[in-house]
């Protein structure tokens, strides 16, 4: 039987769970999972709908609509795999853990391409039968450089475009037309640490925890919404490198996590936050 999920936020009113559920039961939908949550602040009401059955999306777009606040957004989805890209440089952690996730149909995605500016993981990417694109960025400005990546991007045409250390800064022009499709592993649990070299910040502060944070990514560098963070226990023993290969192990973690996240539909993305329903 057909699975779907809808996805709901609006101003927050009484009684919008019982109209929403209303609106499946009319149609004999089974619901299989739900959460809400309202966000106090703003009375901004957000629901995930996880149901199964036969029905017309558009006839149940119209009823539940008609039963919400006329500023909601809806969205009605399929559990579908998601087609990305991946961006990296030369670090192989966070895309050699994406490919064999991949490989073993672990990752709710389709992997179309992998496109870098060195030509570094070209080998590993090949080894799974993907396609890799190397795009230097050597005697060209950004905006050519850029120019030429967005092309590569857009023969694909994916739903989200992945940084799996991709060691570049991207100008707002690149990052405008994937608003909220656009994710980043940055290694350091943001806000503490911005910017490069986090974890020999890390090390001169003496810090105690180090992390990473997955993100989407927004014009201004390291400040888009939140998606997941984890973090591990270190200590004065440990040098800056030796923080940094213990590090790569939370990146890959906590990038696969977040886009497990993303790929289900679990993510919702309000104001400068994500707000997460399962």
């Amino acid at each position: 039987m057909t699975s779907h999920i809808l996805l709901i936020n609006c101003p927050d009113e009484r009684g919008l769970v019982y109209k929403i559920t209303g609106v499946l039961v009319k149609y004999n939908l089974n619901i299989i999972r739900n959460g809400e949550f309202v966000e106090r602040d703003f009375n901004h009401f957000f629901m995930r709908t996880e149901f199964s059955g036969e029905v017309d999306p558009e006839t149940l777009l119209r009823d539940v609509k008609e039963a919400l606040p006329a500023a909601a957004d809806i969205k009605l989805t399929d559990r579908r795999k998601k087609d990305i890209v991946i961006l990296v440089t030369k670090e192989h952690h966070c895309l050699s853990d994406l490919l064999i996730r991949h490989a073993f149909q672990e990752l709710n995605a389709r992997i179309l391409a992998v496109i870098s500016n060195h030509d570094v993981l070209a080998d590993l990417t090949q080894k799974f039968a993907i396609p890799f694109h190397y795009i230097s960025h050597e005697g060209k400005s950004r905006e050519v450089h850029e120019a030429e990546v967005t092309q590569a991007i857009q023969q694909y045409q994916p739903d989200f475009v992945v940084l799996a250390k991709y060691m570049r800064i991207l100008s707002p022009e690149f990052v405008a037309p994937y608003a909220n499709r656009l994710i980043n592993i940055h290694h350091s649990f943001l806000p503490a640490f911005v910017g490069a070299n986090p974890y020999a910040q890390a090390y001169e502060r003496g810090v105690k925890i180090i992390g990473a944070t997955a993100h989407f990514v927004n014009e201004q560098l390291d400040q888009g919404p939140i998606i997941a963070q984890n973090v591990i226990p270190v200590d004065h023993t440990q040098s800056a490198k030796e923080m940094a290969q213990a590090g790569r192990d939370v990146e890959k973690i906590v990038l696969a996590k977040s886009l497990k996240m993303v790929f289900d539909e679990q993510v919702f993305v309000y104001r400068n936050k994500t707000i997460l329903l399962n």
